[in-house]
């Protein structure tokens, strides 16, 4: 079905739209998932050890918390996976041998690890063996973490796609290499800076769930241990968080200049380019360049450069030089890389028109061109098919996120991040002095950075994936060709349904979970 150019174009927001309500919702709670396993696995390892009853009574408790967070997780992910059907089957088509895979293995492989001892963890009290359940648990929580593995492998490739050839005669990308793609410095980073950032929010939330006891002066006990081993637990995951930022700023700087760009406000690129710490943006209309992007600014010279190339005298790329090109230093204008892709889009449908008329002739000078073993094939590739992607573009500025989106929410969660070091720092030392329910303006401090810690974890996310439009693959297919050719009103009825039916979803977690802490471990029978 053809579509008229004004309606594709609400298909494509419409279905982004879609997508990022789904993943919004499904990330409230994978992140708490992540790392409050683990956190159950401790306490249940100290149980284990010592055979205090009370520290069985406490991570039964939280286990529960851990059991309906992942019970909704799983229900949103579902959805979340059968979007790239419905509304992205294009993009499906393109890469769904290389995409798939990991998706099929997390489903196959993780899922049911997660299933299997998740009955042994939450039923096997008094029924197992204590070595076995406690195994059971420790299985459970690195099953979670092995599912956001191969999630988060998938979503690094469509940020810096490797592993892969092109076969013309489909119109399809192929693996080529499942270890590239695995193991690629994009994937090790993401994924170990995204589970480590739950981690965070799992111990966050630990504190404030314990504060929330210590305010309404109920298990103290439990909750000043739960304190102790969150404060830790967080100010780990935090060192780790700080290392694997550091190495995605370099992966980005190497795979996405404009997301870097975008990410600093910065116009103009030069050596030695100062990281902005906090800074206030024009409107888009007053920015043109570096000299004029802010109303005020300040930051620490040649921070950036060093941050991204570990060079402080490095030259940074800015937008306006990925947008108008910069000779000097062999940035490509993009209305080339545009005319570029057009040329590879034309003789891809050269190569099909050729297959599908049996025009041998014809058929072997195009074949020629998409053969990378031979030098013209490296050439072509080179010089026109790297830039296939750019071809569905109707202008270089749509090469550019919204900037001031991706400046401010970078920041957001660069300043939660250091906050919430300070405060794992802070309560876990008044933990173990035992004064921390002497100050009630900490404890309320304490409960609500709960909130805080999922719109850290959100910017993260937004940071990530609008840094990177037009692009749903990296370079190679933006929105506009990803997107299912249907009607946009379709699109439009399924997300009002889909967000009324997350909403009551959300809130009847909420409900669950509220009403859990309200009972609290004491009055659950062992």
């Amino acid at each position: 079905m053809l579509l008229a150019s004004t309606d594709l174009l609400s298909v494509v927001e419409w279905s982004r739209a879609q997508f990022a309500m789904t993943a919004i919702f499904h990330w409230f709670f994978v992140p708490l998932t992540l790392g409050l396993g683990f956190i159950c696995a401790i306490m249940e390892t100290i149980y284990y050890r010592t055979g205090d009853e009370f520290w069985k009574r406490t991570v039964k408790f939280w286990m529960r918390i851990f059991g309906i967070n992942f019970a909704v997780g799983v229900a949103t992910g579902i959805i979340l996976e059968f979007e790239f059907g419905t509304n992205w089957s294009n993009y499906s088509h393109f890469v769904g041998d290389i995409f798939g895979a990991p998706l099929a293995i997390e489903g196959i492989l993780s899922f049911f690890l997660e299933a299997t001892f998740l009955a042994v963890m939450f039923f096997g009290w008094n029924r197992v063996s204590k070595g076995f359940h406690l195994t059971s648990t420790w299985l459970v929580a690195i099953g979670a973490n092995i599912s956001a593995l191969w999630i988060l492998v998938a979503n690094s490739w469509m940020q810096n796609p490797v592993g892969m050839a092109f076969n013309p005669a489909t119109a399809r990308n192929e693996m080529t290499s499942f270890w590239d793609v695995l193991l690629s410095p994009t994937a090790l980073n993401k994924f170990t800076h995204t589970v480590t950032s739950g981690f965070v929010l799992a111990a966050l939330v630990v504190i404030g769930i314990s504060a929330w006891y210590l305010l309404k002066k109920r298990e103290k006990e439990m909750a000043v241990r739960s304190i102790k081993i969150a404060a830790v637990f967080g100010v780990l995951a935090s060192i780790v968080l700080i290392f694997t930022g550091d190495g995605s700023a370099k992966e980005i700087a190497k795979t996405q200049p404009m997301k870097l760009a975008a990410m600093e406000a910065l116009y103009d690129g030069h050596q030695g380019a100062g990281l902005t710490v906090i800074g206030v943006l024009k409107p888009e209309q007053e920015r043109t360049n570096n000299d004029n992007a802010y109303y005020f600014s300040c930051g620490i010279p040649k921070f950036l450069s060093w941050i991204a190339f570990g060079n402080s005298n490095a030259y940074v790329a800015g937008i306006n030089d990925l947008v108008n090109g910069n000779a000097e230093h062999g940035i490509i204008p993009t209305a080339e890389k545009i005319e570029r892709g057009r040329m590879a889009i034309s003789e891809l449908a050269k190569y099909q028109g050729a297959l599908r008329s049996g025009d041998s002739d014809l058929l072997a000078e195009q074949a020629a061109k998409f053969d990378l073993t031979t030098l013209e094939g490296k050439a072509f590739r080179d010089s026109c098919f790297r830039y296939f992607g750019y071809g569905y573009l109707s202008s270089p500025k749509d090469v550019v996120p919204n900037v001031p989106l991706v400046f401010y929410t970078f920041r957001v969660m660069v300043v939660l991040g250091f906050f919430f070091i300070l405060l794992f720092i802070f309560t876990g030392y008044k933990a173990w002095r035992n004064t921390i329910d002497r100050r009630k303006w900490l404890l309320y401090v304490m409960l609500w950075t709960i909130p805080l810690a999922y719109l850290s974890s959100v910017c993260g996310w937004v940071v990530t994936e609008l840094g990177r439009q037009p692009w749903a693959i990296q370079d190679l297919m933006p929105n506009v060709a990803a997107v299912s050719r249907i009607n946009s009103s379709s699109v439009m009825v399924t997300f009002f349904i889909f967000l009324v039916l997350f909403t009551v979803l959300l809130v009847s977690a909420l409900k669950i979970i509220t009403r859990q802490i309200q009972i609290g471990p004491g009055e659950q029978k062992q």
